[in-house]
């Protein structure tokens, strides 16, 4: 069981604004079509740019998100500061290596995690496969995080 927050808004206000969110989400995707393999393929063959403007908006939206969190001292639901540590890119190997599996598992799969629910929803249940695995696959780094070079 997780912990009331101590903020001014409940964990199960939360839980519900964070369900509005995803479905909403949910829709973005549809909609933006980014849930469809063939636009998937497109963006890997380098053949539409449909898929890098999603992408590309994705950034300029995270990158406003965080001017607005530092511009007004936006807190976290428990009431702490938002801050992104800064990246301490080394070699770079985590980096290239972390991708590259992201990169390979998008490209066979056609989805990136983002839209596997929503793909499940629409009824393609082959997906609950990679969805099962990237569960997996988050439950094993959890468990591995402690041992691993950070």
């Amino acid at each position: 069981m997780t912990a009331e927050p101590k903020g001014p808004i409940s964990f199960r206000a939360a839980l519900v604004i964070y369900l509005v969110l995803g479905v909403l989400f949910g829709i973005a995707l549809t909609m933006s079509e980014a849930l469809s393999w063939y636009r998937i393929q497109e963006m890997f063959r380098f053949q539409a740019f449909h898929m890098y403007g999603i992408i590309g908006s994705a950034i300029a939206t995270a990158a406003a998100g965080l001017v607005v969190l530092r511009r007004f001292g936006i807190r976290s639901l428990e009431g702490d500061a938002i801050k992104v540590p800064p990246k301490v890119l080394g070699a770079g190997t985590r980096y290239w290596a972390g991708g590259t599996v992201f990169g390979l598992g998008w490209g066979l799969v056609g989805a990136c995690p983002g839209p596997l629910v929503a793909l499940i929803g629409f009824g393609h249940t082959i997906i609950l496969v990679p969805f099962l695995a990237a569960i997996a696959g988050t439950w094993t780094y959890g468990k591995l995080r402690p041992h691993l070079p950070h």
